[in-house]
């Protein structure tokens, strides 16, 4: 028997007039919007369940009091959120709400709340009309286990909390007033799905437990390990919910009954299996986890996560969150009202940060994320937070609103800290001269805090490291690093880059030095050990690593949500087959298993229908039925399933980002990891730890030069100081041909004669017997020296 739920009359009295002091009293409607978001969503206080939702369409619409309720579910038999799908019975249940302006408030005896353990009561706001029964889901939602498209689980945060494993980590810090933390030494950028082969947060927490051990025991690791190891940093791509499918299947699937008004309905359940790169959410259940990267369906899995870096043996992993409130994908005008967004983009929506409702909401929704145990926060595309200044009549940043987002105050355990800040910030992009315009300094130079971040010019997106000259027409950009990019996030490889190199023309002049075929040449472009030589060695700022990139594994754009445009996206990711897929890799068994199903059973028929797709696309506008009827025509017939139409082109799409998304994960590349270039990789980074005063901007005695003239070869070298008078030498060809038989201590550089000179690092192929002296050096080979005060 399902227990009865019902309004505590009092209590949301209470809630309502709370609600109406903030907005009497505050000095503005933003202050008034900050105050009341802490009450949005719903929270387990004194026994009961506290419901507040932010609704101004049933204002516009006019809806009286009496046709609102809040709308309580209550699974009459156990819910598995371990299964793939199930169907049961749901007790309907509706409360009577307070109300204030355009808010909405209950206190209610009865539901359940939801633990690691036991699944909570499902909730919404349901209003009538003469067309039926509505509903507006959540956004400040802290569990949604079927999505953001469907009820959220009333769940207790206070119970999550207070069983963090970390609590000790929290509670080191300084009571009182706000701490405000530190950047890392180094970043390890995570995408959770493709990270493991079991795909979620709980996969990867295991594989940190792993780590944990063997560090512990001080056991051997393996070339599999130590890409994890090494980093006191680690970001994980967005791990918020994303889109999903278009069409269908929804999440959550209610049966039609014979009375709407009955009070209970069938519900068919399905464990939400979208993949997606993270980037397109749709605002709406920020605060909460995505459950496809949940093993269990309990947003607990991130807080354990948290846990297993914090109290890693050997010092504690700082965990950062990436973080998309620049804009919503189009899917976001179906989970939250009108009055969230200001008109469309390149992405989808922006966001309408000058409603003072939308903006506290948007700050709140990120509070809540970071108080799962964030040390730091990455902002997705800060350039995208804008406004259009009706008094100037210019679209403007909205640099006050960056401030706002690094001014918001956590409290885990006890204890108020404030998190670092990095922002991606390539403004005026995406103007045409923003590669030329763009300082990557415009949230630095605005913001008060002397530890922002922002993305340096070798980590924003368009960056190329295969292409011949590469090096010598950045080197404008490694000046500024080197002179003012202590505050920058240096490294050549992340989710952006790399999936920006997989849609290079081949035809281009690539330097074909790097590697025999295009995997290779792509592979060490991006896990380029002398590249890697000069970021940890040289470089100030903070690295960061791409997981798979440092895997040499596949990546792309990887998203199994569209039908409209579903076929466009594959068109323009085709491309991807010439630089991430050879004839051994796709004949692997479990290799796009999809795909050949469906009748490409070789690369080779695969790559012959990716040639003429994006051709048709291009030529059609995008018309699917000219494209199917076209392909029909090809002679001699294309592979696959003929005939083509319009659903089996959405088929084929489906299937290319399921099996891309398989063909990405880490754990199929671990087996042939490197023993020498990973080990050299995580000497690197202790080095780096070893010496935090590099992420400084160079000292005037410190010296930085690429060798002159260039001869066919991009000589770089430069000497660093320490505060201790050590020096640091790092020499690394970049590219071009080979530097034969030369010293590198001999080279013209200021304060590098004299004795007293080891060899810390060698790149390889470099074998551990050099000590010294001559050395022919190819391309992608370096090393890195060292020299004491009391050697000088």
């Amino acid at each position: 028997m399902t227990t009865a739920v019902t309004q505590n009359e009092e209590r949301t009295r209470e809630l309502v007039a709370w609600c109406r002091n903030a907005l009497d009293t505050s000095a503005t409607h933003f202050d008034a919007g900050l105050q009341i978001a802490r009450g949005l969503g719903a929270h387990k206080r004194d026994g009961l369940c506290e419901v507040g939702f932010w609704a101004p369409e049933l204002l516009d619409r006019r809806v009286p009091d009496g046709d609102i309720f809040l709308e309580v579910l209550e699974p009459e038999e156990p819910v598995d959120l371990t299964v793939s799908r199930q169907t049961l019975r749901m007790q309907r249940q509706l409360v009577p709400i307070g109300r204030c302006e355009a808010f909405c408030f209950a206190a209610v005896e009865g539901m359940r709340a939801g633990t690691r353990d036991e699944i909570g009561s499902f909730y919404a706001l349901a209003w009538r009309d003469d067309d039926g029964w509505h509903r507006i889901l959540d956004p400040l939602a802290a569990s949604l286990p079927f999505g953001v498209f469907a009820p959220a689980e009333y769940y207790d945060i206070v119970a999550m909390q207070a069983q963090r494993g970390d609590r000790a980590y929290f509670e080191s810090l300084p009571e009182g007033d706000p701490v405000k933390l530190g950047p890392p030494v180094n970043i390890l950028q995570i995408h959770v799905a493709t990270a493991t082969a079991g795909g979620t947060l709980a996969s990867l927490t295991r594989r940190y437990e792993h780590l944990a051990e063997r560090v512990r025991m001080k056991l051997p690791v393996e070339p599999a390990d130590r890409i994890f190891l090494g980093y006191d940093g680690v970001q994980l791509l967005p791990v918020e919910p994303t889109t999903v499918f278009e069409t269908g299947p929804d999440f959550w699937e209610e049966i039609a009954d014979a009375d709407p008004d009955d009070d209970s309905v069938t519900v068919e359940l399905h464990r939400p299996n979208t993949t997606n790169w993270g980037y397109d959410i749709v605002i709406a259940g920020m605060g909460a986890v995505n459950p496809a990267i949940l093993e269990t369906g309990r947003p607990d899995e991130l807080v354990d996560l948290a846990a297993v870096l914090h109290t890693f043996p050997g010092g504690p992993k700082k965990l950062v969150f990436d973080v998309v409130f620049g804009h919503s994908d189009n899917q976001g005008l179906k989970a939250l009202n009108h009055h969230y967004f200001a008109g469309p983009n390149m992405y989808g929506q922006n966001l309408n940060y000058r409603n003072g409702i939308v903006r506290a909401v948007l700050l709140e929704m990120q509070r809540r994320k970071a108080n799962f145990g964030a040390d730091g926060i990455r902002v997705d595309g800060a350039q995208d937070f804008t406004y259009w200044d009706s008094n100037t009549e210019q679209v403007v940043h909205d640099d006050e609103y960056l401030q706002s987002m690094s001014d918001v105050v956590q409290e885990v355990a006890g204890r108020r800290y404030r998190p670092w800040f990095v922002f991606e910030d390539g403004r005026p992009w995406p103007q045409e001269d923003w590669e030329l315009s763009s300082t990557y300094r415009a949230v630095i130079d605005a913001q008060r805090d002397d530890d922002v971040f922002q993305w340096g010019p070798l980590t924003f997106a368009h960056n190329t490291p295969f292409l011949y000259t590469f090096w010598l027409s950045k080197w404008w950009r490694i000046r500024e690093i080197m002179e003012h990019g202590a505050h920058w996030i240096s490294g050549c490889a992340n989710h952006d880059t790399l999936r920006r190199g997989t849609q290079i023309n081949p035809k281009l002049n690539v330097n074909t030095r790097l590697g025999d075929t295009r995997m290779e040449i792509l592979d060490k472009a991006y896990d380029n050990p002398a590249v890697s030589l000069i970021t940890y060695g040289v470089f100030p700022g903070v690295p960061m690593d791409f997981l798979n990139a440092s895997a040499r594994a596949s990546w792309g754009f990887i998203r199994n949500q569209d039908d409209q445009y579903g076929v466009k996206v594959v068109a323009e990711e085709a491309i991807s087959l010439k630089w991430q897929v050879d004839n051994y890799s796709y004949s692997v068994p479990m290799a796009f298993r999809r795909l050949k199903a469906m009748g490409f059973e070789d690369r080779d028929s695969l790559v012959r229908f990716m040639e003429f797709l994006p051709a048709l696309v291009e030529v059609t506008g995008y018309d699917l039925d000219v494209i199917a009827t076209l392909l029909n025509q090809v002679d001699p017939p294309l592979a696959g399933p003929a005939p083509f139409t319009v659903p089996i082109l959405k088929e084929i799409a489906r299937a290319w980002m399921d099996d891309m998304h398989d063909y990405c994960n880490v754990s199929g590349y671990e087996a042939a990891l490197s023993e020498s270039q990973t080990a050299f990789n995580l000497g690197l980074r202790a080095f780096r730890h070893a010496r935090p005063w590099l992420r400084d901007n160079l000292r005037p005695e410190d010296v930085y030069e690429y060798r002159e003239p260039v001869d066919g070869r991009v000589l770089f070298g430069t000497l660093r100081h320490g505060p201790d008078g050590e020096q640091v030498f790092a020499i690394a060809h970049l590219e071009g041909g080979a530097m034969e038989d030369f010293d590198p201590l001999t080279l013209p550089i200021k304060g590098l004669a004299g004795d007293g000179w080891n060899v810390a690092l060698r790149t390889p192929p470099i074998g551990g017997d050099y000590i010294g002296g001559p050395i022919t050096l190819s391309d992608s080979m370096g090393v890195l020296y060292t020299r004491s005060a009391d050697r000088r």
